[in-house]
């Protein structure tokens, strides 16, 4: 492949080290599929302690949030990233705050999961993810155009959600009893109407899919890596 025609080098801003990883396993294994044997687009990944995270969001500062990822932008700029993805839900809640100010374009996670929810015919979404996620606009800001509506968790579910991910995925525990939890709380969605589920935590993909979900799954994380990786390829002409 001629330099002129490779893919575009893809920058991660990383959060949680689980969601991460399926994200930039995705991008490597199925970019192979499109550009030939062990092909993939160049990636860098940069990413804080989990702890710096966590402790902002505790505290509610989403400005703090923010200047975590400006700093990860800036560093994959500087080795050469041709744009930005986040395999992190959550965390786009503070992307505003520092949006004018980004090094490279960046491609929303929301934004790439609703266009498949679309593409899928659903019109009516359950929505899982962390508490700071479902307590934000995250989605629905990316919805009202679509005439798509959002059911979210009630509290009590909310906060089994979220201690089942921040207690137990992030530290790649994944435990029968918690997709016991989440396989009811779907079918409670799909009685209500539900025809699709949003995984909008990066984490849930791995012990969630079609096979064992109530109702059909946006899994976000692969849907952002196969999106930056159709971007990267198309952008550069790597398919001829």
């Amino acid at each position: 492949m001629d330099v002129a025609d490779m893919p575009q080098h893809i920058g991660i801003v990383a959060c949680s080290a689980e969601g991460a990883a399926l994200c930039y396993r995705t991008i490597c294994i199925e970019g192979a599929q499109l550009l030939g044997p062990y092909a993939h687009p160049e990636i860098s990944m940069h990413t804080h302690s989990l702890a710096e995270y966590v402790v902002r969001l505790d505290r509610h500062d989403w400005q703090g949030v923010a200047e975590l990822m400006l700093v990860s932008a800036n560093k994959l700029a500087k080795a050469g990233a041709d744009f930005l993805i986040c395999p992190d839900n959550t965390i786009h809640r503070a992307l505003s705050y520092i949006a004018p100010q980004l090094p490279l374009s960046w491609l929303h996670i929301a934004e790439v999961a609703m266009a498949q929810a679309v593409a899928r015919g659903c019109r009516r979404l359950g929505l899982l993810g962390t508490r700071w996620l479902l307590d934000s606009d995250v989605y629905p800001q990316n919805v009202a155009e679509r005439g798509v509506t959002i059911l979210r968790p009630s509290l009590a579910e909310c906060d089994e959600l979220n201690r089942i991910i921040m207690d137990e995925l992030v530290y790649a525990l994944f435990k029968p009893e918690a997709v016991a939890f989440l396989q009811r709380l779907i079918a409670g969605m799909k009685s209500e109407g539900c025809d699709g589920v949003i995984l909008a935590c990066t984490e849930l993909p791995l012990i969630l899919n079609d096979g064992n979900s109530p109702l059909p799954t946006i899994d976000s994380t692969r849907a952002l890596a196969r999106a930056a990786l159709r971007r990267a390829i198309a952008a550069k002409g790597a398919l001829g």
